[in-house]
């Protein structure tokens, strides 16, 4: 594709890089701009659209990051398939053309610590990859992804959380998004899949797309309310166990033996367990995965790099059971690892070299301040306010005593320019609260930032 024709509006209020991101993202959505089309380049596009290059690469950066185009290096820009895009599941009251807001304290709770990445040490990695293995990067690598890597991460996992593997049954992918549907690809078309509720709206995207049938299961104080998946026509269950996405329960010891048990009563069964940040725990020894427990062969173990190291490498990983492999294989016997080779070899000689497991340390430390930091000034405020989750992750749950709704906590906090999050918007069924719960991510944020930001925050809700 030489050009894009977009009639782009230089009087509107609306930012040029934002008008053009969504008239390429609607063109890749819609099918006009077909998958894997090569883009125009940045100096081109901008030339013939008589706007700045930094327009267009403000524009090209966000759809990389959702996904929608793909940066290959040397090459250019390409188009990727949406079908897999769980986020473009718009609720009717999101419209896409939803102005982004600026907020000076940013509770989000997929934000990490940027400032204390170790930089100079990734830097000098990427360089002596370079130099060492150029030739062999430009090749196609293992379609499960590098063998190096495989290797890092069975051996990573059974240290860290008990996982037994090998690296044959570890498959490479550029995040959850593009891991659950190959996997929900491979499993009978008929099985019923069951997920967490409240949970991560992600999944419940992805098995919408692919006309999966899909079974909300409530929570209890412990975790998955497993009577419920019990008493339910589900074959797959989709949990968080180390730490539940947005509660921040921990799965019980009974309920997890109860879990593992309804799994080998039948079998078509499994269970999806996503370890997405099993690394930060701050309260006792990390808990063991469930797949370390399983001796049925029916857990298919799913984590990511996204809170241990940065959500730009899009880079996750899952580990299938034995009985799997052969079908997953013989099934994707043509397709090609969706992530570079470069940063897997990166990430490889990361973990190899030992600076994986020193940046844990260090984040684990930091992480563990902020969240004495977060703690401690939500307890001016008990018992109006009740903590929750705070023995793992990078989130909390507070559960607030007052009358006004969850909405109205939410918008008091945005129009004093604070991002919270609702637990109502994680649960399927919308249903209210008897006493508002809401969920506050710490990862980004310094101590001083946290702590005057608790103090706006209870200001703007009228809580002394």
């Amino acid at each position: 594709m030489d050009m894009l024709m977009f009639q782009l509006q230089k009087q509107s209020q609306t930012p040029l890089y934002k008008q053009l991101y969504r008239e390429i993202k609607k063109a890749i959505i819609e099918g006009s701009i077909q998958v894997d089309t090569k883009l125009p380049s940045k100096r081109k596009l901008a030339d013939y659209l008589q706007i700045s290059q930094t327009t267009v690469e403000l524009a090209y950066s966000q759809l990389v990051a959702e996904g929608f185009i793909e940066s290959r290096p040397r090459k250019g820009f390409y188009a990727q398939p949406v079908e897999e895009l769980a986020y473009l599941d718009i609720p009717q009251d999101e419209p896409v053309t939803k102005e982004t807001i600026s907020y000076k304290v940013d509770f989000n709770s997929a934000s990490i610590d940027t400032r204390s990445f170790p930089f100079s040490t990734w830097r000098k990695l990427a360089r002596d990859i370079l130099d060492e293995s150029s030739h062999e990067l430009l090749l196609s690598g293992h379609p499960q992804g590098d063998d190096a890597l495989r290797q890092e991460i069975a051996r990573y996992l059974y240290q860290s959380r008990g996982v037994i593997c090998d690296a044959e049954q570890i498959v490479i992918g550029s995040g959850t998004e593009q891991l659950l549907p190959l996997l929900i690809r491979l499993l009978d078309k008929t099985l019923v899949f069951g997920y967490e509720n409240p949970g991560y709206a992600l999944t419940h995207s992805i098995f919408n797309h692919h006309d999966r049938q899909s079974v909300p299961i409530e929570l209890d104080s412990d975790g998955l309310n497993v009577s419920e998946l019990e008493a339910s026509n589900v074959d797959v269950a989709y949990v968080t166990p180390s730490h539940q996405f947005p509660s921040g329960s921990v799965l019980s010891a009974t309920k997890r033996a109860q879990l593992l048990n309804w799994a080998a009563a039948k079998p078509e069964r499994y269970i999806i367990e996503d370890d997405y940040d099993s690394e930060f725990r701050y309260t006792s020894r990390p808990i063991p995965a469930l797949q370390s427990m399983d001796r049925s062969d029916r857990v298919i173990y799913l984590s990511t790099f996204s809170k241990s190291l940065m959500p730009s490498l899009r880079l996750a990983y899952m580990v299938l059971p034995k009985r799997l492999l052969r079908a997953y294989q013989q099934t994707f016997l043509h397709y090609s690892s969706s992530v570079p080779r470069h940063d897997q070899q990166m990430v490889a000689t990361f973990m190899k070299d030992g600076h994986f497991a020193r940046h844990l340390n260090r984040m684990r430390k930091l992480y563990q301040k902020k969240i004495k930091q977060l703690s401690a000034s939500l307890a001016l405020y008990a018992p109006t306010v009740i903590v929750s989750g705070e023995q793992a992750g990078m989130h909390i749950v507070l559960t607030v005593q007052t009358t006004l709704t969850e909405k109205e906590l939410v918008t008091r906090a945005q129009e004093a320019g604070i991002r919270v999050t609702g637990m109502e918007s994680y649960d399927v069924h919308k249903k209210d609260n008897p006493h508002p719960k809401i969920v506050l991510g710490f990862g980004g944020l310094s101590e001083k930032e946290i702590h005057s930001g608790i103090t706006e925050l209870m200001s703007c809700w009228e809580i002394h």
